[in-house]
């Protein structure tokens, strides 16, 4: 084989080795397996040999060929993609099984393939394509290491949940002083406000967020996926991950998905029933709602206010932020610890018969359980979801009032029902309460969300 082949092997080789999602698990299995297969014999390559890329691959192709040929595996290794067939006169033949395709060509057998099928994975490698027999092995493979090892699995979104990013022109006028006021990009660890002139863009990482994936990378193995677009993923995987301890490769963007507007989990080497979701909306997950935390928004720039219709000051025009230690990451944080303990020290039974959904739908449960509400006068648009929130958390909800209720959840003081729980002197609250319990996974004050009490010519 020509230089030019070796070299093209030799460069997929290493990136495949560096590109890998996961290191330590299955996919590092996957990342071996495509290192051994893609591996091509450059012994008698010649300095002064060029050939088109079209060539390479034919050459890629008949080299594996020729090496399976040679080649004996062990036998039934479907691991590998060789399945050994015995003919009627005892001849052992090796057939691929055709695991995975770069382009057309098979990952492990070098034979150009005529359809496409499966899955194509393409933040690990561009042109990779697995198929569904080979995404179901590495996915066994991680889930029962990474169980063992008492980890789950995470995927994060970023911005609103991590982070939060504005163009620069963007900027308010009472947000300019932010110009003088980044942080270095020489060592990101030691700062939180970045500007990118670059992507003439500045991004602010949310408080806590560092101790926030230090102490859950402890319990999960951790993805980002955003539906911003790779160059920007992978930027603020930088910022948020300096030393490749946490990442490691597993950035997904909206490049890498399947489906034009959502995310899912079918570009994710984790069995569903191991994974959880960090996300400020759950509509970005409409086949996996029930594995999604959702995500009290960050909204540190004026434009993000602008963009969820917030007509108020932004963080930075108030020179504020989130508070570090009572803030939303270190709320979910807690959350993130008591659905792990659940999961591997109170489920009976083997651990990868678990669900973390059941754990994820139990923990929510417990939070507004000891509630029973009455709703007045909501909006029709809003009223379906509060229902189905509260709900979601545990609590009993009602149309009509009798004495069982506790709390009547409206915007107008001076409705029947309302004026009905201040004589009767049940809670009366504002929406806002069952969104707050929502994010903060604990039923808040209700004085913290009390109406002004009508007066009586009301």
């Amino acid at each position: 084989m020509g230089s030019s082949s070796t070299l093209t092997l030799t460069l997929i080789q290493m990136s495949v080795v560096t590109d890998s999602p996961v290191h330590s698990s299955g996919s590092d299995d996957f990342a071996a397996y495509l290192d051994e297969a893609l591996d091509a014999n450059s012994s008698n390559s010649s300095s002064d040999e060029e050939a088109e890329g079209k060539n390479e691959f034919e050459d890629v192709s008949s080299n594996k060929r020729r090496k399976f040929e040679s080649t004996e595996e062990t036998e039934g290794s479907t691991s590998e993609g060789i399945v050994k067939h015995e003919s009627e006169s005892s001849v052992k033949v090796d057939v691929c099984t055709h695991p995975g395709s770069f382009g057309n060509m098979c990952i492990c057998c070098g034979q150009k393939l005529d359809e496409e099928s499966g899955v194509t994975f393409g933040y690990i490698h561009k042109g990779l394509r697995l198929h569904d027999a080979e995404i179901s092995r590495l996915r066994n493979t991680d889930m029962k290491k990474f169980l063992y090892s008492r980890k789950l699995y995470l995927v994060l979104d970023l911005d609103h949940t991590l982070l939060n990013t504005t163009i620069l022109s963007h900027l308010s006028p009472e947000e300019l002083h932010l110009h003088n006021e980044t942080d270095s990009l020489e060592d990101v660890s030691k700062g939180s406000l970045f500007k990118l002139e670059h992507m003439c863009m500045i991004t602010k990482l949310r408080p806590f967020v560092r101790t926030f994936l230090k102490e859950a990378s402890e319990m999960f193995e951790m993805y980002i996926y955003t539906m911003g677009d790779r160059p920007y993923a992978l930027e603020m995987a930088k910022l948020l991950d300096p030393q490749g301890e946490y990442f490691n490769g597993k950035v997904i963007s909206r490049d890498d998905g399947t489906q034009k507007h959502q995310k899912g989990l079918d570009i994710v080497f984790g069995q569903e029933s191991a994974v959880l979701i960090l996300d400020d909306t759950e509509h970005a997950w409409m086949k996996h709602k029930s594995n999604v935390i959702l995500m009290e928004r960050y909204h540190f720039f004026a434009s993000s206010c602008r963009q969820f219709g917030f007509n108020c000051k932004s963080l930075a025009e108030t020179k504020s932020d989130e508070n570090e230690i009572d803030g939303a990451l270190a709320k979910i944080l807690e959350v993130l610890k008591q659905i792990h303990s659940t999961f591997f020290d109170k489920l009976q039974g083997d651990l990868v018969d678990r669900d973390v959904r059941q754990v994820l739908s139990s923990v929510r449960g417990e939070i507004l359980s000891e509630c029973v509400i009455v709703f007045s006068r909501i909006n029709h648009g809003a009223l379906p979801t509060l229902q189905r929130v509260a709900q979601q958390m545990g609590a009993t909800c009602l149309t009509e009032l009798d004495p069982t209720v506790t709390h009547v959840v409206a915007t107008d003081a001076g409705t029947e029902k309302s004026r009905w729980a201040v004589k009767e002197k049940k809670f009366l609250v504002h929406p806002r309460w069952i969104e707050a319990a929502n994010y903060f996974w604990q039923k808040q004050p209700e004085e913290n969300f009390g109406l002004k009490k009508p007066t009586n010519n009301s």
